[in-house]
């Protein structure tokens, strides 16, 4: 099954605007059977492990100032 992980660029500008608690999830994983809404999308293997993580901190951004990101502990080609 096909799976896309959407980041909602306009749902990061808005929460710049909101406080702590009223941040919106930017994270949409859309399938053919519906959306799901988040701040971490995990990507798992067959046998359930986890292998990336999708991040979404907006109150909590890495040190370059991103507030999404993907985080993985396994070696990643560049194309």
């Amino acid at each position: 099954m096909r799976t896309v992980i959407h980041v909602n660029q306009h749902i990061i500008k808005q929460n710049k605007k909101r406080s702590m608690d009223e941040v919106e999830p930017c994270l949409t994983v859309k399938t053919y059977k519906g959306n799901r809404y988040g701040y971490d999308a995990i990507i798992r293997d067959k046998g359930g492990n986890e292998v990336a993580r999708v991040v979404y901190r907006p109150y909590k951004p890495l040190d370059c100032g991103a507030h999404c990101w993907i985080e993985t502990q396994l070696e990643v080609d560049v194309e």
